[in-house]
């Protein structure tokens, strides 16, 4: 009488742990209103959600990557910006109305029109490190 005792208290347990894990979601949708889901919450979706299949590859890009250039041309351009954003980030609000607007910019002040079939390798490539590295101090 003595063994069966543990034995019997570990078959209920195991058994009372297996029958709770089975699918309490359909007992809690049977229980009545105030003691199963509260009143306010919204029903369960009548199909079960699909989950995308792994192994299916996403269709081809329409677009086309950037060349080096446009690369090299755009990185210019966000720096630029950036730079420009700082400068008034710093300016005195009062001194920026008060100020006259640059002159337009022409395509004389730039030099000779450059053909657009002309290629020519960037001279600088500016090498940005990928989102989430963090440089060693």
């Amino acid at each position: 009488m003595a063994r069966a005792f543990p034995a019997v208290t570990l078959a209920t347990l195991g058994l009372a742990a297996a029958l709770a894990g089975c699918a309490p979601g359909a007992v809690i949708d049977k229980l009545p209103g105030e003691v199963g889901l509260p009143a306010g919450a919204p029903a369960r979706p009548a199909t079960a959600y699909q989950y995308p299949a792994v192994h299916d590859m996403p269709p081809p890009r329409s677009a086309t990557p950037l060349s080096e250039e446009e690369q090299v041309k755009l990185e210019k351009d966000l720096a630029a910006t950036r730079d420009r954003q700082a400068r008034e980030a710093t300016e005195d609000p009062d001194k920026k109305a008060a100020a006259p607007p640059p002159p337009p910019k022409t395509q004389a002040a730039k030099g000779p029109a450059k053909s657009p079939t002309a290629k020519k390798k960037p001279a600088e490539v500016i090498v940005v490190p990928p989102a989430g590295a963090k440089a060693n101090p």
